[in-house]
């Protein structure tokens, strides 16, 4: 599972595309750029060059980055990362774990999550206490399903304040062991 923590960021929510209006990349009547930069051959050091140099100042960057592995997106340089150097980031998006991503989530933004992001948005609602209508709400689920997915979670807690126990136990039990030899 690929865990990342990151200096807090407002991520974009889903569908929204209102972030590219404040992207470094759009000209604009005092700023040209050459889209070009962004679609080079991977021998175009120059233009590659140029295109993260900008990147490296985009106030969108993250939102950019994020667009781009959410849609599958394999093209062109974006969130000021290579074609190649994003390759990674998409074969492991489906485990991708940022916790700023489920703490906005439980917040009550409408952002795109991963299964983990999912799993943990709910584990964390639980542990908050929040009621399943909040959860159905965050989900954008039924009532229903947002008790299904609460029974799941108390499950899930209920096992593992059971192995911790058993663990405990195991610990208590070499201890004991080892005093007594």
């Amino acid at each position: 599972m690929n865990h990342t923590t990151n200096i807090p960021v407002r991520h974009r929510l889903r569908g929204d595309q209102t972030w590219q209006a404040d992207a470094a990349c759009q000209s604009n009547d005092h700023h040209d750029v050459d889209p070009e930069w962004f679609f080079p051959d991977p021998d175009e050091t120059g233009k590659i060059a140029a295109a993260k140099t900008l990147c490296n100042q985009c106030p969108v960057r993250r939102a950019c980055l994020d667009a781009a592995l959410e849609t599958g997106d394999n093209f062109g340089i974006r969130g000021g990362l290579t074609e190649e150097e994003r390759q990674h980031l998409h074969e492991n998006i489906a485990t991708r774990l940022d916790y700023s991503r489920v703490n906005e989530a439980v917040a009550g933004r409408d952002i795109h999550l991963t299964k983990a992001e999912r799993r943990a948005v709910i584990r964390a609602a639980y542990q908050q206490g929040l009621p399943e209508e909040r959860l159905a709400w965050i989900f954008q689920v039924t009532y229903e399903h947002a008790q299904k997915l609460y029974r799941a979670a108390r499950r899930a807690e209920r096992n593992r304040e059971l192995r911790q126990k058993k663990l405990q136990n195991k610990a208590a039990q070499a201890r004991d062991f080892r005093r007594a030899a």
